[in-house]
This record gives structure tokens, C-alpha cells and sequence, in this order.
């Protein structure tokens, strides 16, 4: 007798600046699962908050009814995978639709999603567990007139991806406008000391089982004086070696990190840690709950390389959710 195939609803898109990445993801997603074992079902959301389908239909005229509409499609699907990037998806807000729907869904829940897209808070619970964070403080309106220059710093939006809004500052005369193009972005700005070390990421995935496995360590090879940009993330051109050189104590301070902000955060499904190696040891640069998700993406990248192939990667993050969401409905009842 042959198994039943597992009905996903896989939606992309959003209202954050990372829209097109989120498709890209999405896209390549929904024609990986596996036909033989997954039943997918597409949604985007637009620009403009309306659901559609498929093809491209909205489900809707507003983004209210839409909405309303993707709800009764999603309630015919027996995992919810929300390939979403950036605020307004990847920050909790469409975890918590899902969590009152009641629907299993892949990836963090609203307080994980919430707290890492929160740059500030996720250096807040890095430190309380133990993990150095580069020397900061937090920017608003209000306060911008009052920053001054004594160092190199990068002047970030506290909840943006992609290295939107992100600039390196090594003159004066260019801080205040990159705290003001940062600004434009998100009401809040981190303005933090530069970091000079390798940049290496590790990505964290909780198998169906419930058991933590980390990935091979990624390192990104940037010209001198560079910061990996939105240009550099997406032209092509990025160059990433897997797995990173390390020693072994390296390798093993960068994995328990990267497990104890996975845990401390609350995390499920996946998620990708990203670190500066310095003299002094690691410093946690942000986590992403759901980072990119095409099968040239770093994360499905780095467990190809020690033998996850990327159907199998997306197909345990799938059984994961389910189990997880079977999980919730007993203590929910």
C-alpha cells in the first residue's frame, strides 16, 4: 500500500524588502520536495499584503479577504512551509497566524522569529548565555543627532535582512548619513563596533527526532575591508568554502554556540548562525531563522557537503514540523 503524500502549502513572498529573494526561495522549494512523497500547493504574498495562488490570482481584493481566503486553502494542507525572509514573515508575525489556525508550519515560532529578527534583543540572550557580541548601542530619531564618530562601526537596522540598510563607516562625515539611511528601513538602528575577523556561519537543523544537528562550518571569503553585502549575497559572486578550516577547539566553540542560541532562542526546524572568528574566539553576528532556502543557498549547501542532499534537507524539515505540530495539538488538548 502505498504512504499518503504529505500536503504542503509553501508561501513566499511578503511585504519586506527581501520579497524576490523569498520567491527565489519559494520557487525552488516547491519543486524540490519530492512529488512522490509531497503534494504542493504555492501561495505568495504580494507587495501590496494580497494572497495568490498559484498562478498568480489573487485569492482576494484586499489583503484582509485574501487572507481570509489562504486560510481555507491552508487548512487543506497538512504542513504549512512559510519560506518567508525579512519583517512580516520571518519575525513571527505569520507564526502567529499559523499558531491560531492551528496549523503545523516549518520553522521558528513567534517568540524565536521575533526575538532573532530583533538584532538588539538577539545580542541581548547571546550574552545572558554566554556568547561575546560586538560592543553597541541602539540608535533612534530621537537620539541620531547625538552620535558621535570615534571608530570604525557598521551602522545596521535592527530588523531588516539581507544587509539592507547595512553600511560600513570609517569617516566621520558618513555616519550620519548611513544612521539616516538606516533609519528609512527600521525606527531603530544598531550602531556597533567593526569586527575584524573570518566570517563564519553554522546552521543548526532540528531533525524530525527532535535531535540538534549542526552542519559543516561555512566560511565567506571577502576581499579586504569588504562587509558581505546585499550586492555580494546575490550577484553571484559570493565565494564560500565548506567546510571552513578550523581547529578543532574552533569548531567546537562555534558549534556549542551556535546549539546554545538555537535552544536560548527558541528555534525549530533550521537556522543559520552567523559568526566573526577573531583572536579572542567567536563573535555572534545574527542568527536567521529562516535563511535562504535555494538549493545554492548557504545553509542547504552546507548539509549537501557532509551527504543531506536538499530534497532530503527540506523533506526532514517538513516531517519535523508535522511531528512538532502533533506535539503542540496534544498539549494544546
Amino acid at each position: 500500500m502505498t504512504a499518503a503524500r504529505i500536503r504542503v502549502a509553501v508561501i513566499g513572498g511578503g511585504r519586506s524588502a527581501e520579497h524576490e529573494v523569498s520567491l527565489a526561495s519559494a520557487a525552488s522549494v516547491g519543486s524540490a520536495l519530492d512529488p512522490a512523497a509531497h503534494d504542493v500547493v504555492a501561495l505568495t504574498i504580494g507587495r501590496d499584503g494580497v494572497w495568490r495562488d498559484g498562478a498568480g490570482l489573487p485569492l482576494g481584493g484586499s489583503s484582509a479577504a485574501s487572507m481570509s481566503a489562504a486560510l481555507g486553502v491552508l487548512g487543506g494542507c497538512d504542513v504549512v512551509f512559510p519560506v518567508m525572509h525579512g519583517p512580516q514573515g520571518e519575525d513571527g508575525t505569520l507564526a502567529a497566524l499559523l499558531d491560531l489556525a492551528d496549523l503545523p508550519y516549518v520553522g521558528a515560532g513567534v517568540r524565536a522569529g521575533a526575538l532573532a529578527m530583533d538584532k538588539w534583543a538577539t545580542k541581548l540572550v547571546a550574552e545572558a548565555v554566554g556568547i561575546a557580541v560586538a560592543p553597541g548601542y541602539l540608535v533612534t530619531a530621537d537620539s541620531a543627532d547625538r552620535v558621535r564618530f570615534d571608530r570604525p562601526v557598521v551602522v545596521k537596522p535592527v530588523a531588516a535582512g539581507s544587509s539592507h540598510g547595512v553600511s560600513l563607516v570609517t569617516e566621520e562625515a558618513d555616519l550620519a548619513p548611513a544612521i539616516a539611511a538606516a533609519l528609512r528601513i527600521d525606527d531603530r538602528v544598531l550602531v556597533e563596533d567593526l569586527v575584524t575577523g573570518r566570517e563564519v556561519d553554522l546552521a543548526v537543523l532540528q531533525r524530525a527526532d527532535g535531535a540538534l544537528a549542526v552542519g559543516p562550518p561555512l566560511e565567506i571569503l571577502l576581499d579586504d575591508g569588504r562587509l558581505f553585502d546585499t550586492e555580494q549575497k546575490y550577484d553571484g559572486g559570493a565565494r564560500f568554502l565548506i567546510p571552513a578550516p578550523l581547529s578543532a577547539e574552533e569548531h567546537d566553540g562555534l558549534a556549542e554556540a551556535s546549539r546554545a542560541l538555537f535552544t536560548a532562542l527558541g528555534c525549530r526546524g533550521v537556522a543559520r548562525c552567523d559568526f566573526f572568528l577573531t583572536p579572542d574566539g567567536p563573535v555572534l553576528n545574527e542568527v536567521n531563522t529562516m535563511p535562504g532556502m535555494t538549493a545554492q543557498s548557504q545553509v542547504p549547501k552546507m548539509f549537501a557537503h557532509q551527504g543531506l542532499t536538499y530534497p532530503a534537507l527540506l523533506d526532514e524539515l517538513v516531517r519535523g514540523a508535522l511531528a512538532a505540530g502533533a506535539t503542540a495539538g496534544q498539549v494544546r488538548r
